[in-house]
């Protein structure tokens, strides 16, 4: 599930061909009851009514989880930035030698969070963040050694916003990784499959059988195209390669 959430196209041209599916299994099981009785049309129409409101109300529901989301990742990401860049600024309180290395592994450091957020490949993604891992440890012994020999404000306010850098990554991970659960989609989809399979055994003319088979599955597959689009931070056509401002060599 988590692997075909990150591929939206296919996503929804899957949902489109299995509610397609369902609809025309609700046709095929209409064929071998026997006829309804105009009584029983009325609750039939109750009970699509209410299944189609459920869904309605689910689909509306994920798509403002999948938005909420979207724009944390946003924010978080522009606050990732502005800690670096405000961390490179305070590093000229440091002494001048240890100013010059911090900088410069802040240059280093900055260009590789580009590449996080830049890079769909796997396997650099995790060359990416293993680079991370080690510059984030070379950054904090960088600016706890001035500190540990000569405490004064100036040098305490340079960690500190050594620390929001370092807490910034760890935000926007947690963040690239809080998707919307397997669960609401498993929830989801059931009840489009089921609404699908009553509107197919509702279907009563021939002649509006392919029309209306088609159109609520091809609106439903659509809004899960989107969903998954908004919802996948490395995939589909809400992704896009960040142009971010560079740091300022050191």
């Amino acid at each position: 599930m988590e692997q075909i959430m990150n591929f939206p196209v296919i996503l929804g041209l899957c949902a489109l061909i299995f509610l397609w599916a369902s609809a025309r299994l609700g046709v095929f099981v209409r064929g071998r009851m026997r006829t309804v009785e105009p009584s029983e049309l009325d609750e039939f129409g109750t009970v699509l009514g209410a299944t189609l409101t459920l869904l309605g109300l689910l689909i509306g529901f994920t798509f403002s989880m999948a938005i909420s989301r979207y724009d944390q990742r946003k924010n978080l990401e522009e606050a990732e930035a502005n800690a670096i860049g405000t961390e490179f600024l305070r590093a000229g309180l440091l002494p001048a030698a240890d100013a010059t290395k911090v900088r410069a592994l802040l240059h280093t450091y900055y260009e590789q969070r580009i590449l996080f957020y830049t890079t769909r490949d796997s396997d650099k993604l995790r060359e990416v963040n293993a680079q991370s891992a080690q510059l984030q440890g070379e950054l904090w012994a960088a600016v706890i050694a001035p500190a540990a020999s000569v405490s004064t404000p100036t040098i305490a306010l340079a960690v500190a916003g050594m620390n929001d850098v370092l807490n910034a990554q760890g935000y926007t991970q947690a963040a690239w990784w809080n998707r919307i659960p397997r669960a609401a989609w498993i929830l989801m989809l059931s009840i489009a499959v089921c609404c699908h399979l009553l509107i197919g055994f509702g279907v009563r003319d021939r002649r509006a059988e392919l029309p209306l088979l088609l159109a609520l599955p091809l609106v439903m597959s659509i809004s899960f195209f989107l969903i998954a689009d908004i919802d996948s931070p490395r995939g589909g056509f809400a992704f896009s390669p960040r142009t971010c401002t560079p740091l300022p060599t050191p």
